[in-house]
Parts: structure tokens; C-alpha cells; sequence
């Protein structure tokens, strides 16, 4: 009987913890993954549009943590871009390690522009024993601005993105009043005429709502855009007349008033 509560007692759980550790041991053993696995399940990812998985294996995690689903939404259009520029199937064609940092090198299929096989090489960085895309130095940034940092990106491209819209748009006129009698054109008119691509209707592709007014006599125009979620697609608002007088501030997504 001692001998039976011997066992139970002392033998029993030692026996237990070694099933416990070995099967902690199995399981930490089967997720761990080579930096050529990660770059493939983030691009697989990417390419299935699971966008937060994507980016839980890179530097990028911080970024998308807390994210709301609204915010979500204001990014999905520009990852939907990303992801459509990878290449199926991706292929590996090879990693370097070196301590805590490894260079996966990705095949680039063949293009016009690139006529030969080539490769990319992605960066990951080892962090707490998992192998992560992306470097030490980009870390810290991200780290440091948290959720904002692809929402505070998205801003950015959108306000150059306007603003290079409307430095065009004085020679996209210009050449649309020389076949219009000198009358200018509202943004329905350039889409139909070819000189403006359809996205730049549409709030939701651009993250601005942008409007050209004709005068009357057709003789002038002003144009406008403001962002359609102020503090997420964009800050700045914008104005500008047929002379090319662009103006931008901070209206808290409300439209610019013509210059005094």
C-alpha cells in the first residue's frame, strides 16, 4: 500500500511534467519557422487579403494591433495594392543567416523591365525567438508611433497625391480648353475626354472628395478636395484656381474658402 501511494505521489507527476515538457517541446518545435518559411506565409497571407495576419509576422505588428475596423477599412484599398503586385506562386530562391538577422531571397518574375531572372531580398530580424520581416531600425519607428503609423502614411500619400493632382491639372486644362473653344472642363468632362483616369472620382480610391467648378462663361474654374474621413484619409484641405494658386490647411476636413 505505501509502496502504491509511493508511485502515486512521487513517480506520477514526474511523469506527468515530462509529457507536459515534451509535448511544450513538440509544440514550440512545429512553430518555429525558417525566415523562407514566414516570407511565404506572409505573402500567402497578403495574397488572401488577411491583412492583420500578414502583418503579425513583420516589424508592422504595432501598426495594425489596434486598429478599429473602420480604420481597417481606410487602409484595405492601398494593402488590396500591395497584394496584388506579389507574385504567384512566390518563390524562394534561397536565405542567409546571420545571428539575428536574415536576407531571404525572393525570385522576381520576368517583365519587360526585367527581361532576366532576378531576385529581392527581404529582411527579417529574430525577436524573442521568432523571426520577424523587417529591420531593427524601421522597428523602432513603428514601435514608437503604434497604431498611427500606417494611418499617419495613408495621410501623407494621399496630401501628395492631391496636391500633384492639382499641379497637373492647370496643363490637363489647358489642353482640354485648346479643343473646347478656350472653355474649360469639369472632372466628369477630363474623365470622358481620357485625361484624367476614373479613380480620381471616386472618394473612396483617393480618400478626398475632389471637384472642379466651371465659371459660367467657361472662361475660369476652381478646384477643391477634402478629405472624406478628416484625421484618417487626410488633414489638409485644398484649393485652387485656373492660375494654378494652390492653397492647403488644416480645416478640419471642412472646405477652403477662396483667398482674400
Amino acid at each position: 500500500m505505501l509502496h502504491s501511494r509511493l508511485i502515486r505521489q512521487v513517480f506520477l507527476p514526474i511523469t506527468l511534467l515530462a509529457v507536459t515538457l515534451f509535448g511544450c517541446a513538440a509544440v514550440l518545435a512545429q512553430t518555429q519557422r525558417s525566415p523562407s518559411d514566414v516570407v511565404r506565409e506572409f505573402y500567402k497571407a497578403m495574397r488572401e487579403h488577411r491583412f492583420k495576419d500578414a502583418w503579425a509576422m513583420t516589424i508592422y505588428k504595432p501598426a495594425v494591433e489596434g486598429l478599429t475596423a473602420d480604420e481597417m477599412e481606410d487602409l484595405r484599398s492601398d494593402f488590396e495594392e500591395r497584394a496584388a503586385k506579389i507574385p504567384e506562386p512566390v518563390e524562394i530562391m534561397g536565405e542567409q543567416i546571420s545571428a539575428n538577422t536574415a536576407t531571404v531571397f525572393v525570385k522576381v518574375p520576368v517583365t519587360e523591365s526585367t527581361p532576366q531572372i532576378t531576385s529581392e531580398p527581404v529582411t527579417l530580424i529574430n525577436s524573442g525567438g521568432v523571426w520577424i520581416i523587417g529591420t531593427e531600425a524601421k522597428q523602432a519607428e513603428v514601435i514608437k508611433k503604434g497604431h498611427r503609423f500606417f494611418l499617419d502614411a495613408l495621410i501623407e500619400e494621399h496630401q501628395s497625391d492631391i496636391e500633384d493632382l492639382l499641379k497637373r491639372l492647370v496643363a490637363l486644362e489647358a489642353g482640354y480648353a485648346q479643343q473646347h473653344n478656350g472653355a474649360f472642363g469639369d472632372l466628369p468632362a477630363l474623365i470622358k475626354a481620357g485625361l484624367m483616369s476614373d479613380e480620381v472620382g471616386e472618394p473612396k480610391a483617393m480618400g478626398y472628395t475632389f471637384r472642379i467648378t466651371i465659371a459660367k462663361d467657361g472662361k475660369s474654374y476652381v478646384s477643391s478636395a477634402e478629405p472624406v474621413r478628416y484625421g484618417h484619409t487626410g488633414k489638409l484641405s485644398f484649393w485652387m484656381d485656373q492660375t494654378g494658386n494652390i492653397k492647403s490647411a488644416d480645416n478640419g476636413g471642412k472646405a477652403l474658402a477662396a483667398p482674400k
